[in-house]
């Protein structure tokens, strides 16, 4: 019976000061892999052509960690050891391109931003997944860091081997391993079927079966969707039926529509009376639902009082504006007659 890796990743919940202490194990884990990547290039510049292999960086973390007591001694040394492993397994990777003829690839420094991994190789040795068993909330503690809440969306099967801290954006991740025993093979049965995985349907078997969407089957139906809320002051809200209409929604209507017990008329109504006077220029319009007056205007040309006005329009000789008299004539000027 073999053994299989199976992959975690949750959301972690970090206070503001747990997520400053993050970002600082990951800005001493970055200039501690810029570190030793320097120090590679130097001895390999060198006359001699030093190689530096891990074992010999790994063994220079006691006195780096004594030297700089504020930033790096308050990290795992296992997690720095993985920071070097981690190195190694990039100039390993550079050989191999090498001698293989394809582009070599050299390791480059990382920048504080593109350094958003840190690794621990043993639950235990630095951190603790599950640390408070006794909380319903699960946490996974780091050291440096405390204990950072989890939200842990499902169960972890199997014994919880290695855990990462994993920074994408403005986001932090828990990243476990687990090692779980591999479940035996079903019992062949001879038969062959080919399955079509689409978006109507989860999956389509060759021989018709359609099997649905697990999560399109969970949600409720359209129609069983609520209404919303009446807006106060309707006929639904007080308790009585609006009448059903069929010219869509409603709509505000004019002052001179007419209104009725039975209904609302969308159908404007006519005046019953206008009139007009050469003094004020004032119109009165009056209806079956309000009587409104409209203020008076100014009259922009001279004429346009007389042009109002029932008698008849008015007519300009010179700069002198006459109306016609109701026999059709039209009256003397004064300052013509003597």
């Amino acid at each position: 019976m073999g053994r299989v890796i199976r992959a975690y990743k949750f959301l972690m919940r970090p206070t503001m000061g747990q997520q400053a202490a993050l970002g600082e194990m990951l800005r001493d884990h970055c200039s501690l892999y810029n570190g030793a990547l320097q120090e590679r290039r130097d001895a390999y510049r060198h006359t001699s052509r030093t190689s530096i292999t891990y074992g010999q960086q790994s063994a220079q973390l006691k006195e780096i960690r004594a030297f700089d007591s504020e930033c790096q001694s308050r990290w795992s040394f296992s997690s720095q050891q993985a920071t070097l492993r981690r190195l190694d397994k990039a100039f390993a990777a550079f050989f191999r391109r090498v001698k293989a003829g394809q582009a070599p690839g050299y390791p480059r420094f990382r920048g504080v931003n593109w350094f958003d991994t840190v690794d621990f190789p043993k639950d235990g040795d630095g951190c603790r997944w599950n640390s408070t068993p006794h909380d319903p909330v699960t946490r996974v503690r780091f050291q440096g860091v405390g204990h950072v809440k989890v939200n842990q969306h499902r169960q972890v099967a199997g014994k919880v081997k290695t855990v990462s801290v994993k920074r994408e954006g403005g986001r932090w991740y828990v990243v476990l391993t687990a090692e779980q025993t591999q479940p035996d093979p079903m019992p062949a049965t001879g038969s062959v079927v080919g399955i079509d995985m689409g978006i109507a349907s989860f999956l389509t078997t060759s021989s018709g079966e359609h099997v649905p969407n697990p999560a399109t089957a969970a949600r409720p139906p359209r129609n069983s969707k609520p209404h919303s809320r009446p807006s106060p002051g309707s006929p639904v809200s007080a308790g009585t039926s609006a009448p059903a209409t069929t010219n869509g929604p409603s709509r505000r209507l004019p002052a001179c529509t007419a209104r009725s017990d039975a209904g609302v008329s969308t159908t404007p109504t006519r005046p019953r009376s206008i009139s007009c006077e050469n003094t004020t220029s004032s119109r009165t319009r009056t209806s079956t639902s309000a009587t409104w007056s409209r203020p008076p205007r100014r009259s922009r040309t001279p004429n346009s009082r007389a042009a109002s006005c029932p008698t008849g329009p008015a007519r300009r000789v010179g700069s002198t504006t006459r109306s016609r008299m109701p026999d059709g004539g039209v009256p003397d000027d004064p300052a013509r007659q003597g």
